[in-house]
């Protein structure tokens, strides 16, 4: 009855981190010596960027009341592109703190995640974080906060995560509003004697000595001793505990974990793939799985390639291994005629895909080459994740392309309703309705993912000053128009270059794309065509003048026919050159043409 877990969810830069900062030091959990900001963003990028990428769990002892408290908090990151993490913790505990920012009041992903967390029936504290600042619009924060979400104005707590303000009420709130964790079965005991056991599994990581290591909640029973055998339902599994404890925020061994308590087993299982986020623990491979969540779905597709392909063993399993800590990261083997042995990864976002590719460089040392990202399409009953995949002749016979439509939600300030509607209408975004959130706007709209993930963020924060935030959601397949433009070197398909795009915006990809070759591949002493098609119709062509080598230096004097010789015999040797020449495009004529 002592323990409360929560979680802290709020839009990105919102002082998540920073709250959970005050409230280790509030409790002691880590002597002031050891302290620092953003303390649970332990990975070296988080603090590079200044955002949280990965759900963090740490437990915290608090007295109220002449009682002790166990308090379990999860911390999430901020980012659309990470909501699957914040879905994770939502499932491993009773309530969360809300936190809103007073200079900015309620966000696209502090609606998003406010609203998870009542479908879950979760109980939510309110929270208006940085109060301290002169630019901070309490008054209205509150009022928005409550015609959102319906609180009264008793209800929200001020703080400032910076100072401690309004720290110590936070906590006693914590301990009177969000209910003590119960036990998910109603017989407590195995038929056959002993305890019933069953835990969530909310995350995993690999440790080269204890195996994969399951971050759980438990929800019923307690752990058994250690060695004991131990049942992964989902993955039918069978793992033996070398060691249970808790985060503070490092491991820290104990006896057993209990019924509501948050902490990590250790299963000593070597194979990545037997530990699976949302998968339940038990004892006996009878158990009820408990209600985990839905798998989920790559919407961003990326293809990455070991710039030296003998590191491609060593990248296959450390992509194995990265993919216990992030599960929403998904991976298979595909080969590319120019890049050779590589990865089709699917990511939920742009950013995510670029943290991973940061997080596999700097963690396993993977040195990758990523393609341009693409989006799933469908041609009749066949998925196509990979634009070179796209065979005309089945989109003849078909006759139909679908693409994904996204719901996006996109939250600004009045004086730039004006900007946003012109650029989404670029991007054909389609128009559904628009609220009012004090002075933030909600626009809705519906948009192809393709173009979402165009440079679509970036865009929007430019022509908005950077006021904007946004959230989306998968709707639907819908049929498009469109073609596979590819790009040949020398009359030979680049298969890495290949992209599906609307046939009205076809042409112009593809001048682009020439002439972007053209700038980055290196001269031969031949010349060398860029072309973009569309199957046999060339739609744009560059030409790569060839190195020019002065034949007719070494003469003096003489006929002019002596020179004409020489001429007509280079010209020969050039033509033969281009027929049996083949252009090898460098890694960094990729990397410059990936990153336009």
């Amino acid at each position: 009855m002592n323990i409360r877990n929560f979680s802290i969810i709020a839009h990105i830069d919102h002082g998540k981190s920073t709250l959970a900062d005050r409230l280790l030091e509030i409790c002691q959990t880590v002597p002031k010596d050891k302290m620092k900001p953003q303390l649970l963003d332990s990975l070296a990028l988080e603090r590079e960027r200044g955002i949280t990428i990965k759900l963090a769990p740490v437990r915290l002892q608090y007295t109220f009341n002449f009682k002790l408290y166990t308090l379990n908090l999860i911390d999430t990151p901020g980012h659309v592109d990470f909501s699957y993490e914040v879905s994770r913790s939502l499932a491993a505990v009773e309530g969360v703190v809300l936190l809103v920012d007073a200079t900015q009041g309620i966000q696209a992903q502090t609606l998003a995640h406010g609203l998870a967390a009542l479908e879950q029936n979760l109980t939510l504290i309110p929270v208006i974080n940085k109060i301290d600042l002169p630019n901070a619009d309490i008054e209205n924060t509150k009022k928005t906060i409550g015609e959102t979400f319906g609180f009264s104005q008793q209800e929200i707590i001020l703080v400032s995560a910076k100072t401690g303000e309004g720290m110590e009420k936070l906590l006693q709130a914590i301990i009177e509003r969000i209910p003590f964790p119960k036990s998910a079965g109603v017989n407590v005991f195995h038929p056959k004697g002993g305890s019933k056991f069953r835990a969530l599994i909310f995350d995993s990581f690999y440790d080269s000595f204890k195996g994969v290591v399951a971050q759980v909640r438990v929800f019923e029973g307690s752990t058994p001793k250690n060695q004991s055998q131990i049942n992964f339902l989902g993955s039918k599994a069978a793992g033996h505990i070398l060691e249970v404890g808790y985060f503070t925020p490092q491991l820290t061994p104990t006896e057993s974990l209990t019924v509501g308590e948050i902490g990590y087993i250790a299963t000593g299982l070597k194979q990545p793939d037997k530990v699976k986020v949302g998968d339940t623990i038990a004892l006996d491979f009878n158990t009820e799985p408990l209600p985990g969540y839905k798998e989920v779905k790559p919407m961003v597709y990326v293809g990455l390639y070991p710039i030296n392909q003998d590191e491609f063993h060593d990248i296959n399993k450390a992509l194995d291994r990265f993919r216990l800590t992030d599960p929403a990261f998904t991976y298979e083997l595909e080969y590319s005629q120019a890049l050779g042995a590589g990865f089709r990864c699917g990511f939920l976002g742009l950013l995510h895909a670029e943290v991973v590719q940061e997080r596999l460089s700097n963690e396993f040392g993977a040195d990758l080459l990523a393609t341009a990202p693409s989006v799933e399409y469908l041609v009749g009953d066949q998925v196509i994740i990979n634009p070179s995949e796209l065979d005309p002749q089945l989109l003849a016979s078909s006759g139909r392309l679908q693409e994904p439509w996204v719901k996006l939600k996109i939250f600004v300030p009045k004086e730039y309703i004006g900007s946003v509607m012109e650029l989404t209408a670029e991007k054909r975004g389609r128009f559904l309705n628009m609220q009012h959130f004090g002075p933030q706007i909600e626009l809705s709209y519906q948009m192809p993912l393709s173009e979402l993930i165009t440079q679509f963020y970036d865009m929007l924060k430019s022509v908005t000053s950077g006021f904007a935030s946004l959230d989306w959601e998968f709707l639907e397949f819908r049929e498009v128009e469109g073609v596979k433009v590819d790009i040949l070197v020398a009359g030979e398909k680049v298969d890495a270059l290949s992209q599906i795009v609307v046939r009205q915006k076809a042409q112009t990809f593809g001048r682009k794309m020439v002439e972007k070759l053209k700038e980055v591949l290196p001269r031969q002493n031949f010349e060398i065509a860029i072309q973009a098609a569309i199957g046999g119709t060339i739609i744009a062509r560059e030409t790569i003048s060839p190195f020019r080598k002065d034949v007719t230096a070494k003469l003096y004097g003489g006929d002019r026919t002596r020179k004409d010789k020489l001429l007509e015999k280079q010209k020969k040797g050039k033509k033969k050159m281009k027929m049996v020449g083949r252009v090898e495009i460098p890694q960094e004529a990729f990397l410059s043409i990936l990153k336009s």
